[in-house]
């Protein structure tokens, strides 16, 4: 990796925390119909719901929201009382609201590598959300560039190479989800490292069963700098 001249860091559950929230959320929404039908239920009505909807409303929050909403008529079978509805936009809310914690050896690690490397933040979700988040994060000024993408697929990688002047053997992506950060990069020449995430959203989750010349993983943000020069 010693031609590496960008390196885009993914940010929800990379750079700081952001899973754990969802499901803390949706545990409460669950608790809410328990009333209708059992918690393990809903959470899979909740989930298809969600599968069935991200076409039409992306990543994040409030695609979060609106198939929490639909979810209640689902598992009610259209009963229940329209307060539902208010608590599960207040939990949004909350959601959104949320104090961003960082992931311990973040900030040192961009910090070493800024000057020396392009950096890049490329993420998935809401807009707003994520900008908000990058804000409240303090890491703004360590990036050269900040793409939040509509999806994570090999399109939009090659759009996003393109826009920052590079080649794909010269791009690092770096995060935890096989399935958005890591294949599509290596189907189109670039690499990639996977730092996996004690909590996976199940959409994002992948196995890592293969071996591929620019593929590295690690459980500390911190070995960067040493695969970097390897």
């Amino acid at each position: 990796m010693r031609n590496i001249k960008v390196i885009a860091f993914d940010a929800d559950d990379t750079l700081w925390v952001n899973e754990p929230n969802f499901r803390d959320t949706e545990t409460l929404f669950c608790q809410m119909l328990e009333g209708y039908m059992p918690h393990h239920t809903i959470s899979q009505e909740l989930f298809k719901t969600e599968m069935q909807n991200l076409e039409l409303y992306g990543y994040g929050v409030k695609s979060f929201v609106l198939s929490m909403i639909e979810t209640i008529g689902i598992v009610s079978n259209q009963t229940a009382q329209i307060d539902l509805v208010s608590k599960v936009i207040h939990l949004g809310k909350d959601l959104l609201q949320k104090p961003v914690e960082l992931l311990d050896g973040v900030e040192n690690i961009l910090q070493q590598l800024h000057g020396s490397y392009k950096l890049v933040l490329a993420t998935k979700g809401d807009l707003l959300d994520q900008e908000r988040k990058l804000i409240k994060s303090g890491l703004e000024k360590y990036f050269h560039h900040i793409e939040i993408m509509s999806d994570k697929k090999e399109t939009d990688y090659l759009k996003l190479i393109k826009h920052l002047d590079c080649l794909p053997e010269q791009f690092l992506m770096i995060g935890n989800s096989v399935k958005s950060d890591i294949l599509p990069v290596l189907n189109i020449g670039g690499f990639a490292v996977h730092i996996p995430f004690h909590t996976t959203w199940e959409h994002e989750k992948s196995v890592v069963d293969f071996n591929h010349p620019n593929f590295l993983e690690t459980h500390k943000i911190e070995k960067i700098i040493e695969l970097l020069q390897e």
